[in-house]
């Protein structure tokens, strides 16, 4: 059975989204960010991790890729190295240039000493536009990131989507903001936060 460490609500929700979808059996391992606990999973003390055995592989992201590549027959990763060229662009596409502003924002009004914070809202909030912008262009007429197929890179982005509505980000794209719409209604992440709200 996988465990998933980390903390109820944060990038674990994608771990367990993740394996939700994929329908394999899991326990929550509760860790908060940079706690003893989670540097025993993660020299970083970052969240969230997968315990596989002996295997603990640390990134979000990574633990998605990872577990589409290792459950191959549920169709959530890339079937050649083309699939997975366009899969990794969405998945570091989202890391990179979606999540970043949401996170930087977060870390200056929450996270760092008071002496570190910074007015980054305005910055945030065109950086997160200009990103939703280019979102929208990539995404064009498709259903999801590859098509027809709910992938890895779906549980991502949707996350970033959720968390951007949970900030006030404003989402100025209809076509994005149906895109959010889909993922976010999927039974799987209901099922992983009912998982996350009982640990």
């Amino acid at each position: 059975m996988y465990q998933a460490v980390g903390s109820p609500g944060s990038r674990l929700t994608r771990v367990t989204w993740m394996l939700e979808e994929l329908g394999q059996p899991y326990e929550i391992v509760k860790a908060k960010q940079h706690s003893d606990t989670m540097r025993r999973y993660n020299p970083t003390g970052k969240v969230p991790a997968l315990v596989d055995g002996d295997l603990v592989v640390t990134d979000s992201a990574a633990i998605c890729a990872y577990l589409a590549e290792k459950h191959a027959d549920k169709g959530m990763g890339a079937t050649n190295p083309a699939e997975r060229a366009e899969l990794n662009s969405w998945l570091f596409f989202a890391q990179c240039e979606l999540e970043a502003p949401l996170w930087n924002k977060l870390k200056h009004r929450m996270l760092l000493s008071e002496e570190l914070r910074a007015e980054v809202g305005p910055w945030a909030a065109y950086e997160f536009a200009r990103e939703i912008e280019n979102f929208d262009k990539r995404l064009g007429d498709r259903t999801f990131t590859m098509g027809e197929r709910f992938t890895a890179a779906d549980i991502i982005l949707g996350h970033c989507g959720q968390w951007a509505r949970g900030a006030k980000f404003e989402i100025a794209s209809e076509r994005g903001n149906a895109y959010f719409d889909r993922v976010l209604a999927r039974p799987a992440l209901a099922r992983a936060k009912e998982k996350e709200a009982a640990a």
